[in-house]
């Protein structure tokens, strides 16, 4: 794709949180309704003029000055102007309750994770502490089930793509942080293909040195490593067999990242166009252009005030904090 002319200037220390705050350079802010750790609890999103908003259809792909629509040529390290993507944070490092987009849902809510009546957690699997990344999906992108991914011979998972943000702060649940790609691992999760995208806050300390796959190996050694050996054992627990991954596990670098975003952008333009399959996605949206599921800013509204009021959270129990050891 040929870049358009002049030089993309990259809004790097911008950045989204949480829990209704909205800061000076913010563009969204997030309204949560009903009972945080409880299967009834939403965190809805809002943009910088306080519209609600979907975060899976309504927050640009690509972050940069104007929120362009298209991902643009590739840019040198060398240059300090690189590609930015806006990632949401669904799950804080360290946390370990299963917070993710409701893509059912209209304006796609982040939700705790219900499964047989049961909100989900992920378990302790020593020597690691819930998530042991910011984790998050890419707006604007959908793993299609209904296409075969000619690379794992799977499906996709029917949801964003996945992200794993790797940098040194710990984000908020619901914070939109622009994210450098640096790599993809190929999780195949029960015959589904899963990509996880390997990222970094823009705004990190060590993102001025971290530009590829091989420099976190080279700046954190071990978590690479780290990363496939949770992947492959967080469902162990549950009683289920250990994933695998194509590639035998090896992570892809960031030129190879960036073409599945773009194919999972052009997946996710094909659902909002009415041109794919989604079965049960909603695409309610308030700012796609051209999308026939755009909705009004009052029908928006609606959606939010027919959820729970908020109110104080239940407590969460003790077997959250239960270890688990299976041998190497």
């Amino acid at each position: 794709m040929r870049a358009p002319p002049g030089l993309w200037r990259l809004l790097v220390a911008a950045r989204g949180w949480g829990r209704g705050r909205l800061g000076a350079m913010s563009r969204y802010s997030t309204e949560q309704r009903g009972r945080p750790n409880s299967p009834d609890y939403r965190l809805y999103f809002k943009n910088a003029d306080g519209k609600y908003i979907s975060p899976f259809h309504d927050i640009p792909l690509f972050a940069g000055p104007k929120e362009d629509k298209e991902i643009p040529a590739k840019r040198s390290k060398t240059t300090g102007s690189e590609v930015l993507f806006n990632m949401i944070v669904e799950v804080p490092r360290w946390t370990n309750a299963k917070m993710e987009i409701a893509t059912e849902e209209p304006l796609n809510p982040i939700k705790h994770d219900v499964k047989k009546g049961k909100l989900r957690y992920v378990a302790n699997i020593f020597p690691h502490k819930g998530y042991i990344w910011n984790y998050g999906a890419l707006p604007q992108t959908w793993e299609d089930p209904n296409h075969t991914d000619n690379i794992t011979g799977c499906c996709g998972d029917n949801d964003p793509i996945d992200v794993c943000e790797i940098g040194s702060k710990i984000r908020s649940s619901g914070e939109i942080v622009q994210v450098k790609v640096l790599g993809v691992l190929a999780l195949v999760d029960e015959g589904e293909t899963d990509w996880k995208i390997i990222a970094i806050g823009a705004d990190d300390p060590e993102a001025q040195k971290i530009h590829d796959i091989d420099d976190v190996k080279k700046h954190k050694p071990g978590y690479l490593e780290a990363t496939v050996d949770w992947f492959q054992l967080y469902k162990v627990p549950d009683g289920k067999p250990e994933n695998h991954f194509a590639f035998n596990g090896e992570f892809k670098n960031k030129d190879f990242a960036v073409e599945i975003i773009k194919s999972t952008h052009e997946h996710w333009k094909g659902l909002l166009h009415k041109k794919a399959d989604g079965g049960t996605i909603k695409c309610t949206n308030v700012l796609v252009s051209g999308s026939p599921f755009c909705c009004s800013e009052e029908d928006a509204r609606l959606i939010v005030q027919s959820a729970p009021a908020f109110m104080n959270g239940d407590s969460v129990s003790p077997e959250v904090d239960s270890w688990y050891f299976f041998p190497k």
